[in-house]
């Protein structure tokens, strides 16, 4: 696969980052074959540590077709992170404001001059009890019907073993392996033409989610959860009083009634367009 010209400060965050993950992580990747060579495209992650940018990002530098993450707008500001983020072209992401939408604007642009732009769906790192992909946001599927640019699944595991979601005790020792599986790109043809509405976004949503779950099973090798955690409905139930699903068995379906219940009372907010 030919590599992209990246500059500078893509290229010095390389330097900077490859030998520590070098140093960190073993590697299992697969599925780089499916990472287009020409042409502009989305890839969809799951995510499930704060080294997940590092880790997947080193992967993905390796295949020549360097990714443009959406990241939030306080990583921009002065200093030499900001430097970084601004200087590789990454995109800045203004959560709860009149700009999030422009993030992506910026995205479909980036997609529409040929450059890949990473998505991790969920918007934020899974709260799944056991690290499954959760419901996600709408944004992927929002550059995708825009753009109708190949959306590449990606599954990853192993950074996570590292450093946990939302913990701040990293286990370094014995070394552990950061494994990538990359799909084919996910079919959305049937989709395009149709009057863009939540609910179709939920709908092309859903069959993105459920190819990053399928490459994810295939690389832990037991299966996911029927239904998909979803916050906004756990968050439902706590308030009903019902017990939080903290945890659940591997494959184990949320029970339907109680789920049903749930969402009529959740009330369907409009993505504000954070990612």
């Amino acid at each position: 696969m030919s590599r992209r010209k990246v500059g500078f400060w893509y290229h010095l965050a390389a330097v900077l980052a490859k030998p520590p993950l070098l140093l960190l992580f073993k590697r299992d990747w697969q599925g780089a074959e499916n990472i287009p060579a020409d042409g502009g495209f989305i890839t969809v992650v799951n995510h499930n540590s704060h080294l997940d940018p590092f880790a997947y990002g080193h992967f993905q530098y390796n295949t020549g077709r360097v990714p443009r993450f959406l990241a939030k707008s306080s990583l921009f500001t002065d200093g030499f992170v900001g430097a970084v983020m601004r200087g590789s072209g990454q995109i800045p992401v203004y959560r709860d404001s009149s700009d999030a939408r422009g993030a992506f604007r910026a995205a479909i642009d980036a997609v529409e001059r040929g450059e890949c732009v990473a998505f991790y769906p969920e918007g934020t790192l899974t709260r799944d009890p056991l690290q499954w992909p959760m419901a996600a946001r709408t944004g992927a599927a929002r550059v995708a019907l825009q753009t109708k640019c190949p959306v590449v699944p990606i599954a990853q595991w192993g950074a996570n073993e590292v450093l946990p979601p939302y913990s701040k005790k990293a286990s370094v020792f014995p070394r552990k392996t950061h494994r990538v599986l990359v799909g084919g790109p996910v079919d959305l043809s049937r989709y395009y033409g149709q009057a863009v509405t939540q609910d179709l976004l939920r709908e092309v949503t859903e069959v993105i989610m459920a190819a990053i779950t399928e490459l994810l099973v295939q690389l832990r090798g037991e299966p996911a959860p029927e239904v998909p955690y979803d916050p906004r409905r756990a968050r439902a139930l706590e308030r009903r009083g019902d017990a939080r699903p903290a945890a659940r068995a591997p494959g184990a379906q949320a029970a339907p009634e109680a789920v049903a219940k749930a969402a009529v009372e959740v009330e369907v907010e409009e993505d504000k367009g954070t990612t």
